[in-house]
């Protein structure tokens, strides 16, 4: 009797501990599963991220199209002014070849070394910002700040030492009447070019020509003998490039003028040369400004490579943990989730009573799922 008894509430036991396990979700398996699903945390959306990443990709393109445009009108002003130096180096038919000035030397070098660092600027550009190399936008402006601070040195000289340069200019032109006829055909021809265009004779007046060395042979004491280009019209020597008004001294040597110029060429040197400073300056000046441009924009292509690179290792991140939920068992083990820990400790509860029971013989078991039948 004692026998059926003891396997009467052994098979109770496992019939209520078939249906707290399986049986239907209710009272606080129920609560437990609904806690569970609630506190688990749902898988981040990709949207809001790729969203943000295309955003950025459009701002970079469209900063990259006008650093680009940028660069390009730098590198056309900066082929300019090297090429002015140039120009003043190696040029013919410029007073400026002829000028014995080391500053105007120095101002040709730093416009030739200018232009040079612009080029490769240009190119260390176009390339950190197609490639979206942070290092080279780097450089790129570092080599930014060091041409400026040249610019700056050409301008102060050339501003600096105008005078200086237009006294030696000046200079060079006495020279150069002083030889006309004697002296290389190349310096002639840049004499008679400014006279005939700007309508003028001599640096002061045609009464410099009286200190030619061919005139001074004449021994006059009244510029009688001038420069073909000296006049209005004229019908030259064939060997000869000197004309006068006087019949007198009309010779195979000298031809026929009429109507000489009466002004010097020595205010149109001037206005020359300024036009030429300031064409110079202005380049700088431009130059220097697209540079405080292109420094702001490549400072930009800076910050947005370097958020853009911090969004792909999140997508990357995104995607490894987007991987990892995907291969996890949809089952859960609802024995232990509520937080609380009644459902494991009724379990524990009940296999103690079965096992304690079953070996001691004892009365009914006393646990929590036994008190509804006692």
């Amino acid at each position: 009797m004692a026998v059926s008894m003891e396997t009467a509430w052994i098979g109770l036991m496992f019939k209520d501990n078939e249906e707290v396990n399986s049986g239907p979700e209710t009272g606080d398996h129920r609560t437990s599963k609904h806690h569970s699903e609630e506190e688990r945390p749902s898988p981040p959306s990709a949207a809001p991220h790729q969203t943000n990443v295309m955003k950025l990709e459009v701002k970079i393109e469209l900063l990259k199209f006008f650093f680009s445009f940028l660069n390009a009108l730098f590198l056309v002003l900066g082929l300019s002014v090297g090429g002015c130096g140039i120009w003043i180096l190696l040029g013919s038919g410029s007073f400026l070849n002829v000028l014995p000035s080391d500053e105007l030397q120095v101002v040709a070098m730093g416009l030739l070394m200018i232009g040079a660092v612009v080029v490769l600027v240009c190119l260390v550009g176009c390339v950190g910002s197609s490639s979206e190399s942070r290092f080279m936008l780097v450089v790129y402006c570092g080599f930014l700040i060091v041409l400026v601070l040249g610019q700056l040195f050409v301008m102060l000289l050339l501003l600096i030492n105008r005078n200086k340069i237009n006294q030696a200019l000046t200079e060079t032109v006495q020279k150069i009447i002083f030889d006309y006829g004697n002296s290389s055909d190349i310096n002639d021809r840049m004499m008679d070019a400014m006279q005939k265009t700007g309508r003028c004779c001599g640096l002061n007046g045609a009464s410099n020509w009286l200190g030619n060395s061919f005139v001074q042979t004449l021994n006059l004491s009244a510029p009688d003998v001038l420069p073909c280009s000296c006049f209005e019209s004229h019908s030259p020597s064939f060997n000869s490039s000197w004309c006068s008004e006087n019949p007198e001294f009309l010779s195979a040597a000298i031809g026929g003028g009429a109507t000489v110029f009466k002004e010097g060429c020595s205010g149109r040197l001037q206005n020359w040369l300024q036009e030429n400073i300031l064409t110079i300056i202005s380049m700088d000046v431009i130059l220097i400004l697209l540079q405080m441009i292109d420094v702001a924009m490549a400072a930009s292509l800076y910050q947005m490579f370097g958020k853009k690179a911090a969004l792909k290792r999140d997508d990357q991140l995104f995607d490894e943990g987007s991987d990892a939920d995907s291969n996890l068992d949809g089952e859960q083990n609802y024995a232990f989730a509520h937080p609380d820990g009644e459902e494991s400790e009724l379990h524990r509860t009940n296999l103690i009573n079965h096992q304690d029971h079953a070996v001691h013989g004892a009365g009914p078991p006393r646990g929590p799922a036994f008190r509804g039948q006692e």
